[in-house]
């Protein structure tokens, strides 16, 4: 796999809650991480004390994060209707030439800025809340 345009990296919101997903306009950046926790088993007879894990067993969680500028009302709106809810919605990631990641997300962090000399930015966050979904684009 080659190198892949920044631009490709897609966030996107189902907008009805029935598979009408609306990209999020304006992000300059944007950032998947995928976790799981560990589960320590060691005990004293553990070989050579070595720390022992328990396969399988941890938290798995995955974190997204974009930042920009505001371009359209539209997913402006949506953002901010689902943070300030509290709700958990389906988002996808699509990542050029990887796959489409999916499943319920919360917005957990919202953040505004600005210089006097520039335009509005935000940041957000988001924490998968459930079951993470991976597609292969063909």
């Amino acid at each position: 796999m080659g190198a892949q345009k920044g631009k490709d990296l897609l966030l996107k919101l189902d907008s009805t809650g029935e598979g009408s997903f609306v990209t999020v306009a304006g992000l300059r950046s944007k950032r998947v991480a995928f976790n799981s926790e560990t589960v320590d088993v060691t005990d004293a007879d553990s070989a050579g004390r070595w720390r022992e894990l328990l396969a399988g067993s941890g938290v798995q969680r995955a974190a997204v994060s974009g930042s920009g500028i505001f371009k359209d009302a539209q997913s402006d709106a949506l953002i901010r209707s689902k943070f300030f809810a509290g709700e958990i919605a389906t988002w996808q990631m699509a990542i050029p030439d990887f796959g489409i990641v999916s499943g319920p997300f919360q917005i957990t962090s919202l953040e505004y800025s600005g210089a006097h000399d520039g335009e509005v930015t935000f940041e957000m966050a988001l924490e998968s809340a459930g079951a993470i979904s991976f597609a292969v684009v063909a």
